[in-house]
Parts: C-alpha cells; sequence; structure tokens
C-alpha cells in the first residue's frame, strides 16, 4: 500500500511541477488535434503575445473527455462513454459531444447548483426561507436552467417578484436576505447581477440602488411559514428622481413599483454591468477563474484581466437574447478551453492570463459524487433540523441537493459554500490536511472502496488481466493506462496473495492522485 500511494502522490508532484518526477505531458496533450479557433482566442493570444507568454498545447481526447463532464455536467463520464469518445476518429466530436451534454439531466442539476449559491436558497438560519420555500425556489431555477431562460428574464422575473414565499418562488429572491431594510435588498441584487459589493459603490450609488427597493413590503399569513412579498404603496416613493450610478436618472410614480424601473435599467442595453457580470460569471465556472476576479468583486482598482476578452463575451451573451448554452458553448469549443493544464512556461501570470486551463480540487459536490458514482456506492444528506421537504431518496447526487442546510459530514470537510452571502468566496477550493487525510487512511473511503460494485467487477476478472487495469483507469482516472502503469498493476496482482487487497490499494491509490482529485 505504501509503494502504490508513493506512485500516486508522485503524479501529484509530476502534474503541479512539471520538471519535478516522471513527464505527464504525454498522457495530458494531444500535439496533432486540431481545436477551434475563435475570436476568444485570438484575444487570449494577443494578450499573451503582450505578456510574451506560450500558450499550452491542446489537451489530450481523453483530458477532454473527463474535463468537459465535469465543468458542463458536474459528473464524471462512464468508462464506456470515455471508450467511445476516444475511438471516435470523426472530426468535430469535441463540439458534438458538447451539445449531447447540454442535452443531459445532470446539466440543469449542476448548474442549478451553481446558481443557487448566488441566489442563496437555504432553509435554515440565518437565510431562514424555510423547507417548502426552499424546494420551490431550487425547483424555479432548476427550471430556468433545464428550458434555457434567457438571463434577463430570469433576473427580471425575480426583481419584480410579487406574491407567496410557496406559490410564487420568485419571492424567495427577496426573503434570501439576511437584512430586508432597502440596502440590504439593493446589496444583494447588485452583488448576484452586477458583481459588485456593497462596499465598492459610494454612498450616494448605494442610496440610488436602494431607493428601488424601498417599497417591498412583507406579511405574514395564517399558513405555516408562509409569507407575502409584495408592492408596498403605503411607502413613500423616492420624492424626486434617481441617479443610476451610471448617470442614468430613473423616476417613480406613487403608483408603480420601483422595483419595474431598476429591473428595466439592469438588463437594458447600455447597462454597464449586467451582461459583464453575467459573462464573467460564465468564464469563473468553466475556469475556476474569472476575468475579473473574485466574479462578484467588480471595482474600479480590480480590473479584468483582459478587458477586450470580457467585453466580448459581454456582448456576445447580449446579443444572443442573454442564452447562457450559447455563452458556454462559445467557451467550451474554444482552443483556450482546451489547453493542456500543464503550463508551457513557469510564469506567474500564466494563470491569471489563461495561458493553459487552471488545475483545481473537484468541488464537494462534484468530489462526492465522482467518489460514489465510480465505486457504485450511495450518500446520504440530511438537515440539521429535519423538518417536512428536507429527506432526500437514497443514491440523490449532492449536486442535485436543492437545499444549503442539507449537508453531510464530506461536503462540510472539502468546502461546500454555506449559502449565507452569495459570494463566491463561501466556497473554499483549497486543500487542507484533514481532506488529504481523509482520502489517505480514512474508514468512509475505504468502504466504499471495498463494497462497491467497482471492486467486485474487477475482482471477478481474471488475475493480470490487461482488461481489469484497463477498466479500473478508464472508471476512475477517464483514460487508459500508460504501458509502465499497467506494468506495475500486474506485477502486484501477480504478488499479492490476496487479489481483492491488491485491487483496494490499487483503487485507493489512484484516488489520491491529483488526477482524480483535481479538474485538469
Amino acid at each position: 500500500m505504501k509503494t502504490l500511494l508513493f506512485i500516486g502522490l508522485s503524479a501529484i508532484t509530476a502534474m503541479a511541477a512539471p520538471s519535478a518526477g516522471p513527464n505527464p505531458r504525454e498522457a495530458f496533450e494531444s500535439g496533432s488535434h486540431a481545436t477551434p479557433q475563435s475570436k476568444i482566442d485570438d484575444l487570449v493570444a494577443a494578450r499573451l503575445n503582450k505578456e510574451k507568454l506560450v500558450p499550452a498545447p491542446a489537451c489530450s481526447d481523453a483530458v477532454f473527455v473527463r474535463r468537459i463532464h465535469l465543468d458542463l455536467i458536474g459528473t464524471l463520464p462512464t468508462a464506456d462513454e470515455v471508450a467511445e469518445f476516444l475511438a471516435d476518429k470523426s472530426s468535430g466530436k469535441r463540439a458534438k459531444l458538447v451539445d449531447r451534454l447540454f442535452a443531459r439531466p445532470e446539466f440543469a442539476d449542476y448548474w442549478a447548483m451553481r446558481w443557487c449559491d448566488v441566489l442563496r436558497v437555504k432553509a435554515e438560519f440565518p437565510i431562514n426561507l424555510w423547507p417548502n420555500p426552499a424546494q420551490a425556489y431550487h425547483r424555479l431555477i432548476h427550471d430556468c436552467v433545464r428550458t434555457n431562460l434567457p438571463l434577463d428574464r430570469m433576473a427580471r422575473g425575480l426583481l419584480t417578484a410579487t406574491g407567496s414565499n410557496m406559490r410564487v418562488p420568485e419571492a424567495n429572491f427577496f426573503r434570501a436576505v439576511q437584512a430586508r431594510d432597502p440596502k440590504s435588498l439593493a446589496a444583494a441584487t447588485s452583488l448576484a447581477f452586477m458583481g459588485v459589493r456593497q462596499e465598492s459603490w459610494s454612498a450616494a450609488e448605494l442610496d440610488a440602488l436602494a431607493a428601488c427597493f424601498s417599497r417591498v413590503g412583507y406579511k405574514s399569513t395564517q399558513e405555516w411559514k408562509e409569507e407575502i412579498v409584495y408592492f408596498d404603496p403605503s411607502k413613500p416613493a423616492p420624492a424626486k428622481p434617481v441617479v443610476m450610478p451610471d448617470g442614468k436618472t430613473l423616476t417613480f410614480s406613487p403608483e408603480t413599483d420601483p422595483r419595474a424601473a431598476f429591473a428595466d435599467w439592469l438588463v437594458g442595453p447600455d447597462n454597464p454591468w449586467f451582461a459583464r457580470c453575467l459573462a464573467n460569471r460564465a468564464w469563473f465556472w468553466m475556469f475556476g477563474r474569472g476575468i475579473v476576479h473574485e466574479p462578484d468583486d467588480f471595482r474600479r482598482d480590480n480590473p479584468p484581466s483582459n478587458p477586450e476578452l470580457l467585453a466580448y463575451l459581454s456582448k456576445e451573451l447580449a446579443a444572443h437574447g442573454y442564452d447562457f448554452r450559447h455563452l458556454l458553448r462559445l467557451i467550451a469549443n474554444s482552443r483556450t478551453y482546451q489547453q493542456s493544464p500543464v503550463p508551457a512556461s513557469p510564469h506567474p501570470k500564466a494563470t491569471e492570463l489563461f495561458a493553459c486551463y487552471p488545475l483545481r480540487r473537484l468541488d464537494a459536490e462534484l468530489l462526492i459524487d465522482a467518489l460514489c458514482q465510480v465505486t457504485g456506492t450511495s450518500e446520504s444528506y440530511s438537515s440539521p433540523i429535519p423538518e417536512p421537504f428536507t429527506f432526500l431518496p437514497e443514491g440523490t447526487c449532492a449536486i442535485a441537493i436543492p437545499d444549503g442546510s442539507i449537508s453531510s459530514s464530506f461536503l462540510e470537510l472539502f468546502g461546500r459554500p454555506s449559502r449565507d452571502s452569495g459570494m463566491a468566496a463561501e466556497r473554499n477550493p483549497a486543500p487542507t490536511a484533514g481532506q488529504r487525510l481523509h482520502f489517505l487512511n480514512s474508514s468512509h473511503v475505504r468502504a466504499k472502496i471495498e463494497k462497491g460494485d467497482l471492486l467486485r467487477d474487477l475482482v471477478r476478472g481474471k488475475p493480470g488481466a490487461n482488461s481489469a487495469v484497463e477498466r479500473l483507469y478508464l472508471t476512475v482516472l477517464s483514460r487508459p493506462p500508460t504501458p509502465e502503469e499497467t506494468a506495475i498493476f500486474r506485477e502486484t496482482l501477480a504478488t499479492s496473495d490476496n487479489r481483492k487487497d491488491a485491487m483496494v490499494d490499487l483503487t485507493w491509490a489512484l484516488f489520491n492522485t491529483t488526477e482524480f482529485l483535481c479538474r485538469h
């Protein structure tokens, strides 16, 4: 076991620092694959040339099939899906795979999870949506993703919602805020749809935004935990026209809801924040790093690393009716996205300027789902305050959990966000000693390996058969083994007194490699 774990940890060193250990380029790069060229690539290349940076080569098909599954549907490809993709020699197969993944049910699960982080979908303290409304809010967001509702229509529906938190799920946008005064509502809206934190606005700018939410009212009913969000005409309308942060003036009449005027301004063609914020979020979610980083920290002293690229993506998003899938398709089919994770040079700006695909640990939900999928096991999730609508069926994937209050010890350990503020920084991807120890020696991981279908199927195979090592690598790492890895695998099985124990050690070693633990 120690030898095998040393091999796995050597792979981590090799990927993190290409100069140390075995050269990983053969497995991760494809010198012959012609990747699509696009305006994105031209703008990235121009910025790299300015810094005298060389972009990384194209990634291999094995790397791409794993990467695109994780980045678009939050789910590992199966061994059969990997084998089929690698055997396909047709041109344009990568673009065809991108389009197929849009139709998978996991696409809506995964991107609903992303938006639920931003929109603070959480039943319990401190958001306190309560379980039934939280479920309704999640279903709304899931439906928006599944039907590809234009992002401007989704935003408008949330910002102008009126009605019961249980019957009009959009109303939960105004309930998922810890304080309900106009400035807090303005700050939550600014963070979600403009990418600007409250402290970045001047006092006058924040007052102008707050005026648009000054007539939001809340009232309870006799129904358990039901609350009505509504336009309250008894609250005074702004006494004079409001000058928005871009200089545009909004005028409110006593009979109209100021939120409607704000929504018109926000999604209007000249708004300098909405399209930029959403385009930057999409890039951040696909690369793990925004063109403006963090994605909710737009400010004068935090400029985009590539202003021309952000402007192009923003215009593309707006010009195509805020079609989120169109933007994801542009990014996924670009050469920039399809680069190797191994940088061509150690320049400190290589990651910032997207000279390679950034190596980063899998999010907590993706990691536990990958463990369960690979081993053929399931995981249980629960709420600290058991109420109706908080019990999930056995086998529910973590990316499909609707409520931020429903969790597990694994998700907490691996940095799942609390959804208390809607800030991207709530999700912590940085590895910790506790996480490393969990994968190295926890009974949780060992039980999944020993009791799962994967090990059972492998043990049934003939000792030393090539099919066993190939199946294991395709399942765990989404690629065939190298000749050296095959030799180690066969030698271990040949010299082991217990085939099952050897399989456990081999599988555990693969689980502890960066290839499994990270996006690459």
